[in-house]
């Protein structure tokens, strides 16, 4: 299955695609992913770069549904993932999915992208984007869905929400629960990072490989197609501010989350290092250490199911077959267990 993104034809420019002024406005338009996807900007307060959007995606089924889902994607990331809003209207859900400020579809000319210095400012977009949701289109029955980091901002997100009634599950798909590094580096590199970060919040302390793109993209061999200029084979430079809000949120999730609705955690079953063993790329999260997430996963909430995909990769959506279908087998299994039916 191919899943098209968005705009590929401007990938090759050298820079991210950004939405002009006269094109952002509070009314659903036509998505760039074409027929059955509409998207709304959403305002939000500005900071310190200027003004900031983010960016709600939808498509519905016909006649609408009580049920909904909101979808998160995760760093050097924006919506794409059409074969996963294919699965959730097949069950019956209308399907939303959240562009976050200053990624994809929500980067606006003057931003630097994907930055910012805490998680909790997604508490802006992700409230709007509930409220309306449950509010001004009516649905009785909220499932969030977070991917990577997404998974940590949501996670984050729904402890702080708790005891309100906003979500009724969270599926969190390779959910970043850690740095994917050496002790050192998570103990004492982290120390660093934070005084770094208070200093220099913009200044470059990382970068991503390419190997995971460079497999995922069909210009490369790979079996999907999105905008290479929202999420670059290399990503976006990794900074000392960003990377401390990231580690404040470990920290927090390290001490425990009280999330009071049930939580399905889904992983690879294994890791590997795409330098070391190109050859396992294909069948292994080279992203995150799965060993971290498995970890974690009890420290969401009292109600939390662990899933591991053989041969899953990083985005279990976009894994190749048979575990990308397993993936999907599991969330169907899950969500009719424990996923309210709105009627």
């Amino acid at each position: 299955m191919e899943c098209v993104g968005a705009r590929p034809a401007e990938s090759g420019q050298g820079g991210p695609p950004v939405t002009t002024k006269a094109e952002r406005q509070d009314a659903y338009r036509e998505d760039i992913l074409g027929s059955g996807y509409e998207a709304r900007t959403l305002p939000l307060q500005s900071d310190d770069e200027g003004e900031a959007v983010a960016t709600l995606v939808r498509r519905r089924v016909p006649g609408g549904s009580q049920r909904a889902v909101l979808y998160v994607h995760g760093f050097v990331d924006y919506f794409f993932q059409t074969n996963l809003a294919d699965a959730w209207l097949e069950a019956g859900f209308d399907f939303y999915a959240l562009d976050l400020r200053k990624y994809g579809r929500s980067l606006l000319a003057h931003q630097t992208p994907n930055y910012i210095t805490s998680l909790g400012e997604y508490d802006e977009e992700l409230d709007e984007a509930a409220r309306i949701i449950r509010d001004e289109e009516g649905h009785g029955v909220l499932v969030v869905m977070g991917h990577s980091t997404g998974g940590l901002v949501t996670s984050l997100w729904a402890h702080r929400r708790r005891g309100r009634g906003i979500v009724d599950a969270l599926v969190l798909n390779s959910p970043w629960f850690d740095l994917n590094a050496s002790l050192f580096q998570r103990t004492l590199g982290t120390a660093a990072v934070h005084r770094l970060g208070a200093l220099r919040p913009r200044v470059v302390v990382g970068k991503l490989g390419s190997a995971y793109g460079h497999h995922l993209h069909r210009e490369t061999g790979g079996e999907w197609t999105y905008d290479l200029a929202w999420k670059p084979h290399g990503g976006f430079p990794v900074v000392a501010g960003w990377l401390a809000g990231v580690r404040r949120g470990h920290a927090e999730l390290s001490r425990g989350l009280a999330i009071d609705c049930p939580v399905m955690v889904a992983c690879s079953d294994a890791t590997s290092d795409p330098v070391k063993e190109p050859g396992r790329i294909s069948s292994t999260d080279v992203v995150l250490d799965v060993a971290h997430i498995a970890g974690r996963a009890p420290l969401l909430g009292r109600l939390v199911t662990l899933v591991r995909i053989r041969g899953g990769i990083h985005d279990l959506t976009l894994s190749p077959e048979p575990a990308r279908s397993e993936f999907f087998a599991e969330l169907t299994r899950w969500r009719e267990a424990y996923v309210p039916n709105g009627r």
